[in-house]
């Protein structure tokens, strides 16, 4: 049985990074459009809890952020456990082996000077047109 999913979406919330013992894990939600729409012409959305172990849980809590788009490569994983009344209770989620950015780095904050302002238009008009030797 294939037990590896490839899912894209976006993050409801920062990730949270906490210690299980010495071990670093991060995780978050990730909100997946379907590919189709209902009866009512609306697109469905999926929210999937990820958990990401170790160096690359530490890595995702850096820079990703609420709203940026990822991509989570894994295995889903059931877990079982029990609420407050004692009724056992399952828990799906993917256990991601990689996460990648799914958009473009977002805008540049304000004082950021490795990004052109927005308004920022390069002048050529010196330029002959010719590529130097």
């Amino acid at each position: 049985m294939l037990n590896h999913i490839v899912m894209m979406g976006r993050l409801t919330k920062d990730p949270e990074l906490r210690q299980a013992g010495d071990t670093p894990v991060c995780s978050f939600r990730i909100a997946c459009d379907r590919d189709y729409k209902n009866k009512a012409g609306e697109t469905e959305t999926d929210f999937l809890d990820v958990v990401v172990w170790r160096k690359l849980g530490e890595t995702v809590a850096k820079y990703f952020t609420k709203g940026r788009m990822a991509v989570v490569s894994g295995r889903l994983q059931v877990r079982p456990w029990t609420d407050q009344e004692g009724n056992k209770r399952y828990s799906t989620e993917i256990v991601a082996d990689h996460v990648y950015f799914g958009d473009s780095r977002p805008k540049a904050q304000e004082g950021d000077v490795s990004q052109p302002p927005e308004d920022f238009v390069p002048d050529f008009s010196d330029l002959d047109g010719e590529l130097p030797l």
